[in-house]
């Protein structure tokens, strides 16, 4: 090949030209030299071209024969995988990719909701807004009361003040005259909670909340939130911003049954909208949105808190959007926060009623699960288990003897002194009568039958019997629990030191000596008694010691399962046995109507039927009763309660006539008494105490009545024996179960061994023969022949110096050698003097 050829290329003639397109530059006629690099790259170019002509050549013969045509060379129409990169690179969209994406789902999303608000439309008005009475009826089917939203009166929002208008759109929508009708950010922050299974958010304008409170329904969910949405853009079309805020604040719930603002004005401040001034409308504005706490801001110090709290930050959002001034907020601010009027109710709820109407209210509310708003909106038929004749007897009961032992106008010390009592029938839980106090009417609003804060004394005394009779007591360090019976006996001297299970004495920061000394009410030193006789007279050290040794939580136990309240139990302290827990006068008698009931016990209820609409509800069938106690610790309790009546410090109940067990209970410094007693057929607590209703905490009764000391023998007996005069009157006279023969059981160390012919202080029960009297029963030497339960012991547990099962407090697990006694600490608050 000559070099033309070469440079030229097969079938190309050389056109004068170098390899790189430039003019030859040699001689005229002779063509130019290329360099040996140029040559290089010209033939690996003629190379890959002939390549290129051979694959497309054999491409081209296999379409023919496998009979395809070739697939055309155009690109994808959504390149993705990426085919022009490799690796993790073909899956990371291209910045062309990701604006398509955006673009569609904008486009759809827009398209959906354009969609959604073009076929919403604004329904009519919701007819559940309409509201109605809830009926209450007594045991016997006759009308107690109809309690409704009868007080509701719709204003003009030009009788609303404009500065109590923007109290509420400070405190819930500034920018409700400017914005569409929603908020985005709010709707999303609370869709997403909603969704998430989160805490409820309203994120809801005032134009929202009116659109849920006339056309919808309280429903926490995205459906109905979406709905809300779509209305709420749409209404702005068919309605002016004044009529949505008009109707907003004449449909909003604020508390106390009101419904609008009118209603709420005069529920709260006993004035007309009209004239709301900008502090009250704050306050307001503030019970819309937690309208079931801050409508006792009146008389709840927390509920005040809250509401002051509230408050104060509605006052800060006014001066933020500029419709007060800072200097004007100061002024509402040093003038204090505008405390509502105490609650007002009407006609209907006057004497015991509204106690019966709350009580029941609330038993309601808690089993079908609604809220305070819920059940105001009414609908509900509600049959209770209160015996309007029982109830009018426990009334006139207390108002007998507060009109012949008090008087408040000429004896300061009478003022203040409230009573409460709970009626209940053992065999069923039924609550048959409360007495809550003197009345709604009254401007009482507190139900004292089911106050919590009222210590109940020695009357707690025979959960602590019941638990050693159930359980034994651990008498010596390192060993099982010993047997105890009501003739066990202990030390009822005053001032005693007390132990624990291992024989420590307890200390009390209280005490000069740095240990606990329990006191009795009296200084009498009674010597060693037996805990029947410590029980009629009401002692308290030797219920103390005995509840120590047999431990705070058999001791507990015992009362939760009678019927208490975990939550109305004070913490382990040598108090707790005799009475700082502050249980209600209904879980009291509750609780003693389970040893009335052989130890079967049934929860309090109040309600038997309750019909929404003509429907009627689950969820309202009688409890059903558990055996709670033994029933023959349940007939030895009682019997020892006999004994109080009978020959202790409830004598004064002997009037009643019939069978009766009870106990009083007087608090230390006299701050509270109480008797809690029952027959067969119906148990009855009663308590008294003084509180003023301006200062949180109880005061000494000590005066009232013209006694020097209050004693629940006294006035709370004399209610309790009138009532129960009435209330069983024409029923047939029932006589307790037998009380078992337990035997003289083991006392403390220290105390004389019984004389082999030495009777039982026993008073002998009229249902039984003198053969079965306690008196001529054997002694019981061991725990199980009592029943009651204590720890099988191991073989090393019969030597003196043998370690036990360890006490309630811990101890050692079994075995070993008796622990050093050492001083054991206890939680701060001994044990007070109670009777």
């Amino acid at each position: 090949m000559s070099m033309s050829d070469y440079r030229s290329g097969p079938g190309r003639p050389y056109d004068g030209r170098d390899g790189r397109g430039r003019e030859g530059t040699g001689p005229a006629g002779e063509q130019a030299r290329m360099t040996r690099a140029e040559m290089r790259r010209a033939a690996q170019a003629a190379g890959r071209r002939a390549g290129r002509r051979k694959a497309g050549a054999g491409r081209r013969h296999a379409g023919v024969r496998d009979g395809r045509s070739a697939p055309p060379g155009a690109k994808r129409f959504i390149n993705y995988p990426r085919a022009d990169r490799r690796g993790l690179r073909r899956w990371i969209p291209s910045w062309r990719q990701l604006l398509g994406i955006f673009v569609m789902s904008f486009g759809t999303l827009t398209a959906g909701v354009g969609y959604a608000y073009a076929t919403t439309q604004i329904p009519d008005i919701n007819p559940s807004t309409q509201l109605q009475d809830n009926i209450f009826y007594w045991s016997d089917g006759s009308v107690m009361a109809s309690v409704g939203q009868v007080n509701r009166q719709n204003v003009q929002l030009a009788d609303v003040p404009a500065k109590v208008q923007w109290d509420f759109l400070a405190a819930e929508n500034a920018s409700f005259y400017t914005d569409p009708g929603i908020d985005p950010q709010g709707i999303l922050r609370a869709v997403y909670h909603m969704a998430s299974g989160g805490a409820v958010q309203s994120g809801s304008t005032i134009t929202q909340q009116f659109v849920k409170n006339s056309y919808l329904n309280q429903s926490q969910t995205v459906t109905r939130k979406l709905r809300e949405i779509m209305i709420s853009l749409k209404i702005g079309t068919k309605m002016s911003k004044q009529e949505i805020l008009q109707g907003y604040l004449n449909s909003s719930y604020y508390g106390r049954g009101a419904y609008g603002i009118e209603a709420a004005a005069e529920a709260y401040y006993h004035v007309p909208a009209k004239d709301l001034n900008v502090s009250q409308g704050a306050f307001l504005a503030a019970t819309v949105n937690e309208p079931s706490v801050l409508m006792n801001a009146d008389s709840d110090p927390q509920a005040k808190q809250a509401a002051t709290a509230r408050w104060r930050y509605v006052l800060d959002r006014m001066v933020v959007i500029h419709q007060i001034s800072a200097a004007q907020e100061q002024q509402y601010i040093a003038a204090g926060f505008p405390t509502p009027v105490a609650m007002s109710t009407n006609g209907a709820m006057t004497g015991q009623v509204g106690y019966l109407v709350q009580t029941a209210g609330d038993y309601v509310k808690t089993h079908l699960n609604i809220n305070d708003q819920q059940f105001n909106n009414g609908g509900y038929q509600i049959h209770t288990t209160f015996d309007k004749n029982k109830v009018n007897e426990l009334a006139a009961s207390v108002d007998k003897m507060t009109k012949q032992h008090l008087d408040p106008k000429h004896r300061s010390a009478d003022r203040n002194v409230q009573a409460g009592a709970a009626s209940v029938d053992p065999t069923s839980g039924r609550i048959v009568a409360l007495y809550g106090g003197p009345g709604f009417d009254k401007q009482h609003f507190t139900n004292n039958a089911d106050t919590k804060g009222v210590p109940v004394g020695s009357t707690f005394k025979p959960f602590d019997l019941a638990a050693a009779l159930d359980h034994g007591a651990v008498l010596s360090p390192g060993q099982p629990p010993s047997p105890i019976t009501p003739a066990s006996k202990f030390n009822g001297d005053n001032g005693i030191k007390i132990k624990d299970q291992q024989g420590n004495s307890i200390q009390d920061s209280n005490d000069p000596t740095g240990f606990l000394h329990q006191q009795n009410d009296t200084s009498t030193q009674w010597g060693y008694i037996s805990l029947r006789k410590a029980m009629e007279q009401s002692i308290n050290t030797p219920y103390v010691q005995l509840g120590e040794y047999v431990g705070y939580s058999d001791v507990e136990n015992e009362a939760l399962k009678a019927g208490l309240l975990r939550s109305s139990l004070q913490y382990d302290t040598a108090g707790f046995y005799i009475g700082t827990s502050s249980p209600s006068a209904i879980r009291m008698a509750d609780a003693y109507g389970t040893f009335a009931n052989s130890g079967i016990h049934h929860e309090p209820y109040s309600v038997t039927k309750v019909l929404k609409d003509g429907i009627q509800q689950p969820g309202f069938a009688a409890p059903t009763g558990s055996q709670a106690v033994p029933s023959k610790t349940a007939a030895a309790v009682t019997d020892v309660l006999r004994s109080v009546v009978k020959s202790g410090t409830g004598t004064n109940a002997q009037a009643l006539g019939r069978p009766v067990a009870g106990k009083t209970g007087t608090t230390d410094n006299y701050k509270s008494a109480w008797f809690v007693g029952y027959t067969p057929q119906l148990s009855t607590s009663v308590v008294m105490f003084k509180e003023d209703p301006k200062k949180a905490g109880l005061q000494s009764m000590v005066g009232v009545g013209g006694m020097a000391k209050v004693f629940g023998a006294d006035m709370p007996t004399e209610v309790w024996t009138g009532y129960m005069t009435a209330a069983l009157k024409g029923t047939p006279v029932k006589n307790f179960p037998p009380a078992p023969q337990l035997g003289e059981g083991t006392s403390e160390n220290g105390a004389p061994s019984p004389s082999p012919s030495a009777p039982s202080s026993a008073p002998a029960s009229p249902t039984v023969t003198p053969s079965q009297s306690a008196s001529s029963s054997p002694s019981v030497t061991s725990c199980s022949q009592l029943g009651c339960t204590s720890p099988t012991p191991s073989p090393t547990d019969t030597s003196s110096t043998g370690g036990g099962t360890g006490g309630s407090f811990g101890g050692p697990p079994g075995g070993g050698s008796t622990p050093t006694p050492t001083p054991t600490p206890k939680k701060p608050g001994g044990a007070p003097s109670t009777g």
